[in-house]
């Protein structure tokens, strides 16, 4: 197995403190596995890997494949990050009017893809969430609470993604109401790995895996000559264990879970996972997402939408939108219950048990 993908969205933060957001600072040691090299490092909250398997390449060429990958990512963190104070979503929160708001390429697509997601899924994935994520202290704020019902009354019309208007014609995003503020962490992350993968096309390289914090996209071969195999984690494991091998060549894959980040409050645990539509923590059986596609991106917020959805309206949305998904239920009896769209079904995916 080449990799195992876990939800640790905002995990490492605490960890590494505040200045290890930003990509590029972490160990560049190689660590040679057979034909590959790897290296890792800090990004948004957690960590990214990156493994490279095309034979023969030179120092120089390393070099630049490691120099690729951390200014694609620091470049995404500057851009993206809630974190910063002089990134760029940072002051598109801060811009307090409704006049349109000039953002780079980038940042517009992924507001574009965002908003796009939001449609399909009638607003279970919402940039707009963002000061309700922060109140439950899954944001920037991280001082963990729960939030009364008065409170999220008075947040909830600062919410709603139609609130938001994207014109990638003139390069702008609109705010409804000044107070409006988005949270590119469901997405951004699969965004960057997207574009430290193109980094690597961009090199020649045609061999390779990169992973950030549960998002993975992989081209070419693994060091064996077959299709990356990337390991998902099995809800509640510990130690953490693969509980299903997907094989990926020229895809990505997104995971969202319910496990890895929480607090918990009188015995009760309260997920990271916010639903839009209640401001709140979501209160179902479903225990992660995973979704492959051709764009991290896009796994990675449908992967937080149905999550939100729950184990039945998220997968008839995964059915209905032919995504490869992977759904792991809480069952009654405790016990831990799979289904497989029949796009995921056909990726030719393994029990972990039975992977080789």
């Amino acid at each position: 197995m080449d990799t195992l993908l876990s939800p640790r969205r905002r995990s490492v933060l605490q960890a590494l403190g505040a200045a290890a957001v930003v990509a590029g600072c972490g160990d560049w040691r190689d660590r040679p596995a057979g034909a590959a090299f790897e290296f890792r490092g800090p990004t948004m909250g957690t960590t990214y890997t990156v493994k490279i398997a095309t034979p023969g390449l030179s120092e120089g060429a390393r070099e630049a494949a490691r120099a690729a990958v951390a200014g694609a990512l620091d470049a995404v963190v500057a851009q993206m990050s809630s974190y910063l104070p002089d990134s760029e979503l940072s002051r598109f929160n801060r811009h307090d009017g409704t006049a349109p708001f000039a953002l780079s390429p980038e940042t517009l697509a992924v507001f574009a893809l965002a908003q796009e997601v939001s449609a399909v899924t009638a607003g279970a994935f919402d940039i707009t969430v963002a000061p309700v994520v922060d109140a439950w202290g899954f944001g920037p704020s991280k001082q963990h609470r729960v939030v009364a019902a008065a409170e999220r009354a008075a947040l909830a019309p600062r919410v709603g993604y139609r609130m938001l208007a994207v014109d990638t014609a003139a390069g702008t995003a609109t705010k409804a109401r000044p107070d409006l503020q988005a949270d590119l962490a469901a997405i951004a992350k699969g965004y960057g790995v997207d574009r430290a993968a193109v980094a690597l096309d961009a090199l020649g390289i045609a061999d390779y895996m990169v992973e950030a914090g549960g998002e993975v996209r992989a081209r070419g071969r693994n060091p064996e000559g077959r299709p990356w195999q990337i390991g998902i984690e099995e809800p509640d494991a510990t130690p953490q264990r693969a509980r299903y091998v997907v094989p990926l060549a020229g895809q990505a894959m997104a995971t969202s879970g319910d496990y890895r980040i929480y607090f918990e409050r009188d015995g009760r645990r309260y997920s990271h996972e916010i639903d839009p539509a209640t401001g709140q923590p979501i209160r179902h059986d479903l225990a992660s997402v995973s979704v492959v596609a051709q764009d991290c991106a896009y796994a990675d917020a449908m992967a937080t939408a149905l999550i939100v959805l729950g184990p039945e309206r998220g997968f008839a949305v995964a059915e209905r939108e032919r995504l490869a998904a992977y759904f792991v239920v809480r069952g009654a009896d405790g016990r831990l219950v799979e289904r497989q769209t029949p796009a995921f079904a056909a990726l030719g995916g393994r029990a972990a048990a039975a992977a080789g």
